[in-house]
């Protein structure tokens, strides 16, 4: 979605092969720059049902790993899935352990067999995700009966800082898309599996400089990937025209940079 309140067709969504290279590269650097996936991630495992004890889980869009150990360290009986777009990913997350398997997948077509899941976990992935409601089938698909769906995505608002400054600049598409809250609570409503909570809810990180957010984002793989945005190197005089542009925001904890993180907790009831 647009931060307009437009519909954002599925082609202005990034290509999610370029997705996977853009996150196989990045996998050495991801993890030393990674505070709000932590924070985030953490905060969707806390949200957990209490008395969930499943026999088999899986962590949909591994990412490192990082939290395919949280989850093994967490159900040291239960048997661990690891599935990510990215192989670059995978290949630096399989040697770190956590899961009993790392499997090449996408979330929108799962390679698992229905029933076999007691909880797919997925925190800050399946915003890269175009066909939301494919990912919701999916999960009722691969869960069993009383199986537990916990996602953690961002939706419109995510940099708004970044992107309302680049627009002083140029007026291109310079930050990622995402989905409004409401397309979220809609999907969500309409599949399959019923909701037991739903939030949006902003993560505030500050900076010194706007150098060092893109330099995280970079380092991250999640810089632009948009259809649309510019392309080749961004010029001296852009570049000091964002710095400018930012300094509007910047608070005495430094320049923040906003991500609107949406928390669902789902549930297979039928």
């Amino acid at each position: 979605m647009t931060d307009l309140g437009f519909a954002t067709p599925a082609n202005c969504l990034p290509d999610k092969r370029q997705v996977a290279v853009s996150f196989s590269r990045a996998a050495a650097s991801y993890d030393s720059v990674a505070e709000l996936q932590r924070a985030v991630g953490h905060e969707l495992a806390a949200r957990l049902p209490a008395d969930l004890k499943p026999q088999r889980w899986l962590d949909l869009g591994s990412g490192t790993g990082y939290f395919s150990r949280v989850l093994g360290q967490r159900f040291v009986h239960s048997e661990g899935l690891a599935l990510d777009i990215a192989q670059g990913m995978l290949a630096f997350a399989r040697p770190q352990g956590g899961a009993h398997h790392f499997i090449a997948g996408d979330a929108e077509s799962l390679p698992l067999q229905s029933g076999s899941c007691d909880l797919i976990f997925s925190s800050l992935a399946l915003q890269w995700c175009a066909d939301f409601n494919a990912v919701l089938s999916e999960a009722h698909r691969v869960l069993r009966p009383g199986g537990v769906f916990a996602f953690a995505s961002l939706c419109v608002g995510t940099l708004r800082e970044l992107r309302d400054s680049w627009r002083v600049v140029d007026g291109q598409v310079h930050v990622n898309r995402f989905r409004e809250f409401e397309t979220y609570q809609q999907l969500c409503a309409e599949s399959p599996l019923d909701v037991l909570g739903l939030h949006n809810q902003p993560h505030v990180l500050h900076y010194p400089q706007v150098r060092q957010l893109t330099h995280e984002l970079k380092a991250l793989g999640a810089h632009n990937l948009n259809p649309g945005r510019p392309e080749g190197l961004t010029g001296r005089a852009r570049l000091l025209g964002l710095v400018g542009a930012y300094e509007q925001f910047r608070q005495p904890l430094g320049l923040p940079a906003t991500y609107q993180v949406v928390y669902g907790i789902l549930e297979k009831t039928r």
